[in-house]
């Protein structure tokens, strides 16, 4: 195991100031809510080391751990281009203050060389109270603990986000047609399940979607194993388990083991073993609402698929307009890792496996 470094709570231009200065973010202790370094944190530890003063070291909180406890793994170098281009990403994501803005316009506008303004974002901090009355609570226990890994992978993987949408009209008529071969019974599958066999599927052929990165060993450890992250909505705050070997296992027992994973987290009774050693994350908000978002990367995996609501749309099939079932997906990956032309595809082969014909096979 290598030698791991705290969390740090402190904006791009904070940690910017730090490294101008010299000075190293991990030994600057933050003054304000929960832990954060600001600018004047880092002014005053420039002084305080400059005058002789001792400063406060934090403690070192470990994230890495050994992807072999959870399944073989194949450790390889990153590929030069990979390599260079990396440290480049990374610096990028960290220090512009990036804003993505989503819509759709006429192609006549693309034509005539019209386009989006990208818009910057200033964060001012103020007594909140000054503008009417307020409820402070504490932030609960789950989203405390999670917190500080959100902010970490958002600040140092560079994200992107690829949007799209699947027909999955086939599917969800195959899907309410399963019954038992024995008692004629209808089987309640949820379409999560049949998900689950898609990214399954699509991990098999993209490894690199199935892989965590090494930079201080500068490799790529590509993992042999199979075991799919969900997110699971509790009243304790948002958690993510594992379905383990997800590869071995029908689509009845993948239903099984996400009803049974979904309970013990809203139980509190998940073994703490189970939120790590995962090769992808899904998060569904289907049964909620909405369509595409930005779902952050549940570092130290290098993918998370995002699946919005189906709709019924009006799609246009050879020579006419049809009612078809669309489902919305936003897949963020790690810029480092993966390529722009290898999202697309991974998406497109998500799309074939939850399209027309391929429902049957995912069942089986």
């Amino acid at each position: 195991m290598s030698d791991k470094k705290e969390i740090v709570s402190a904006s791009p231009k904070v940690r910017k100031l730090a490294r101008e200065f010299g000075a190293d973010i991990y030994q600057i202790e933050g003054s304000q809510r929960e832990g954060r370094v600001s600018e004047d944190d880092v002014k005053s530890y420039i002084k305080d080391s400059i005058s002789g003063k001792s400063v406060k070291k934090q403690t070192v909180v470990s994230e890495e751990y050994d992807h072999s406890e959870f399944g073989e793994v194949d450790i390889q170098q990153i590929p030069r281009i990979k390599k260079i281009a990396g440290p480049h990403l990374e610096k990028s994501w960290s220090e512009i203050p990036h804003v993505t803005q989503h819509d759709e316009a006429d192609i006549k506008d693309s034509i005539s060389g019209k386009s989006v303004k990208k818009q910057t974002v200033v964060s001012e901090e103020y007594d909140h109270s000054e503008f009417g009355e307020v409820d402070i609570q504490q932030i609960p226990r789950i989203k405390k603990i999670a917190g500080p890994h959100l902010e970490k992978s958002w600040s140092e993987i560079p994200h992107v986000t690829q949007h799209d949408e699947a027909d999955i009209t086939e599917m969800e008529k195959f899907r309410k047609t399963l019954r038992d071969l024995y008692t004629g019974e209808k089987i309640s599958i949820t379409p999560l399940t049949f998900i689950i066999r898609a990214v399954v599927k699509a991990l098999k052929d993209y490894p690199n979607f199935n892989a965590s990165l090494d930079p201080k060993k500068e490799k790529i450890i590509y993992k042999k194993y199979f075991h799919i992250g969900i997110a699971v909505d509790t009243p304790h705050g948002l958690m993510v388990p594992k379905i383990r070997d997800a590869d071995k296992k029908d689509i009845t027992e993948l239903g099984r083991e996400l009803k049974k994973v979904t309970k013990l987290c809203k139980e509190l009774k998940i073994d703490k073993k189970e939120f790590f050693g995962g090769s992808i994350t899904i998060s569904s908000l289907g049964s909620i609402g909405g369509s595409f978002f930005t779902p952050i990367i549940n570092q130290p995996e290098v993918a998370i698929l995002g699946i919005g609501r189906a709709e019924t749309k009006q799609v246009f099939m050879g020579d006419k307009y049809e009612n078809r079932i669309m489902l919305p997906l936003s897949l963020s990956y790690d810029h480092r890792v993966i390529d722009g032309v290898e999202g697309a595809r991974f998406c497109v082969h998500l799309k074939e496996s939850l399209g027309k014909d391929f429902a049957y096979k995912l069942a089986v």
